[in-house]
């Protein structure tokens, strides 16, 4: 869901012109790229809407991102840190229940006196008879909740308890990797050879995670997997939106992709509650990503891209087998040698102007909404993953959180949707994030014994900031102008990308102390909300083509309705929502 080519990027994959011209050749290139783009349509159109062979792709597309879902987020249980207490030779009892004063000092932890998890008085007693040391013969754990935890498995508590959230980190980190790699990598190789290659790469680096004999084999493992969970994502992205028809791509972005997530992500607190080591849990995970091998005989290339590389045959042979799945006819001959020739043009030998990322703040109308734009979505990023992986930390059962936590991805999609077709921009963005942000401040002021009204505001506030997440990637698109959106869309998901690698640490606060994350969070996506009501209003505008067009910050206003049909032009590209 989270990645550089999410789903809201899809509404205007027909609207845009991609071009990295610039000077006199502009409106020659735009022209180019529209025949090219009309010519294909055109050629394929006899295969309709939405017939089988379009559901099949939609179908089978959808559910290979429902491990992205739960394979970042399966640390959540992975690394939880269970109650734990130094281990004192002679001492029988494993309760945690027990007064066990005389071997273990007493410290403050989240507002609580408990026993001391990192120290013990000294045996025999120093001169002053409460001397105390480190757990010099390990820790014992709780096994009340999990069987084993990677924290069990290495003993990362104490003066190592900062490995549990650098693991994190560290899967954030393939991630980032991943969306530099995912556009290249897909544009050289082909879309469906990436989205197998990294579900398998994912799958069997998952069971190597699982078989890790030390923390570092682990790290190293799990960035792999990073690297594939956001490459194999995108993969099928972009795989979906080049097979599907204009309307439907429309609804595989919006729908089909993000509700997959949705659920992979609500399948993860049920399958940590069935299977409790994390060893076993890790297999139970990797086990899906062998029930897609089959999807290779029915999920096809994108024959968008076989054109551009030449293979004209193989291109045609699928539209015909999807022709034939629609139980249509298709024609003998469905692209000419001239057409292949005109698609197969390298975009750099139109262009004696390429674009740079410098052009993204050459003026002062576009550096304003880079800036801002950065500063949102790194926060933003901040704020989700770290209030998905703070969920161990609030009162109450973690499965049971985690699951609430799935279920408001649903609903944030679904009122986002809502909220886009009939609310401007400029309201719909700040609204989402004043009121998550106002809903986590506010968490500090709840009574400890009101834990449900807790809950009930984190939960809200994580739908606010998850919807506030998707409609991003609409309104950045709407924002920037053609010739550098792609450019922006990979600079700003970098910037994102910092933020979740970032997360963490904020959840690693809630250990400590439960407020602190909230406070942080609450109070940086407060100032978010407030500085996106300069963000201008773009909803029924045209599209901007130049950076000469880019629109001026505007006026704290929450409402302000878009010009509409008053400021198009003929040739123009705007869009309704």
């Amino acid at each position: 869901m989270k990645d550089s080519n999410s789903f809201f990027c899809s509404i205007h994959s027909d609207y845009i012109t991609k071009t990295s011209s610039g000077g006199r050749r502009d409106d020659d290139n735009k022209a180019v790229e529209d025949v090219r783009m009309l010519d294909y349509e055109e050629r394929t159109a006899f295969l309709g809407e939405w017939g089988t062979f379009q559901k099949m792709v939609f179908f089978l597309l959808s559910l290979s991102c429902i491990p992205n879902g739960y394979v970042g987020m399966a640390m959540v249980f992975l690394a939880d840190v269970p109650p734990h207490r130094c281990q004192v030779p002679g001492l029988n009892s494993s309760s945690f229940n027990l007064d066990l004063n005389l071997s273990f000092p007493l410290e403050e932890v989240r507002g609580e006196v408990v026993l001391s998890r990192c120290l013990r008085y000294q045996d025999p007693p120093g001169p002053d008879g409460n001397e105390t040391e480190g757990c010099l013969d390990g820790w014992e754990f709780s096994t009340e909740r999990y069987t084993s935890t990677i924290v069990t498995e290495w003993n990362l508590v104490c003066e190592d308890d900062w490995k549990a959230p650098f693991t994190i980190t560290i899967f954030f980190v393939g991630v980032l990797c991943g969306s530099f790699l995912s556009g290249i990598v897909s544009d050289r190789f082909g879309r469906r050879l990436v989205l197998f290659g990294t579900l398998a790469m994912q799958t069997v680096f998952t069971l190597f995670q699982a078989a890790s004999t030390s923390w570092e084999m682990f790290c190293c493992c799990y960035f792999i997997v990073g690297v594939g969970d956001t490459t194999n994502y995108s993969a099928a992205y972009i795989l979906g939106s080049e097979l599907l028809t204009k309307s439907v791509r429309v609804n595989f972005g919006a729908l089909g992709v993000t509700l997959s997530y949705a659920l992979g992500y609500t399948v993860l607190p049920l399958a940590a509650y069935c299977f409790r080591s994390w060893r076993l849990l890790l297999v139970v995970l990797a086990i899906p990503g062998f029930l897609y091998i089959p999807l290779w005989w029915y999920i096809p290339e994108s024959p968008r891209w076989l054109l551009t590389q030449g293979r004209l045959k193989e291109a045609e042979s699928i539209i015909k087998a999807a022709a034939k799945m629609n139980g249509l006819t298709a024609p003998d001959v469905i692209f000419t040698e001239d057409v292949t020739a005109e698609l197969m043009e390298n975009r750099t030998t139109e262009s004696p102007r390429l674009y740079t990322w410098l052009d993204l703040v050459r003026t002062r109308n576009i550096r304003n909404l880079t800036i801002i734009n950065i500063l949102i979505w790194t926060i933003i990023s901040m704020t989700y993953y770290g209030m998905s992986l703070n969920t161990p930390n609030m009162d109450g059962d973690p499965y049971f959180n985690c699951l609430v936590a799935a279920a408001t991805e649903f609903l944030a999609y679904g009122s986002v949707w809502f909220l886009i077709r009939y609310t401007p921009r400029r309201f719909t963005l700040p609204f989402t994030l004043l009121l998550s942000g106002a809903l986590l401040l506010f968490i500090k002021l709840i009574p400890d014994e009101l834990s449900g009204l807790t809950l009930t505001l984190v939960m809200v506030g994580k739908t606010g900031v998850t919807g506030a997440f998707g409609f991003l990637y609409l309104y950045m698109m709407e924002l920037f102008p053609t010739v550098v959106r792609n450019m922006a869309l990979g600079i700003i998901s970098m910037a994102s990308h910092v933020g979740s690698i970032v997360s963490p640490y904020i959840a690693f606060m809630g250990t400590y102390n439960k407020f602190l994350p909230f406070i942080l969070m609450g109070g940086a996506t407060v100032m978010i909300g407030l500085l996106s009501l300069w963000l201008p209003e773009t909803k029924g505008e045209i599209l901007p083509e130049f950076i000469h067009q880019v629109k001026p910050l505007q006026r704290m206003c929450l409402w302000q309705q878009g010009r509409g049909s008053s400021h198009r032009k003929k040739g123009t590209t705007s869009v309704e929502i």
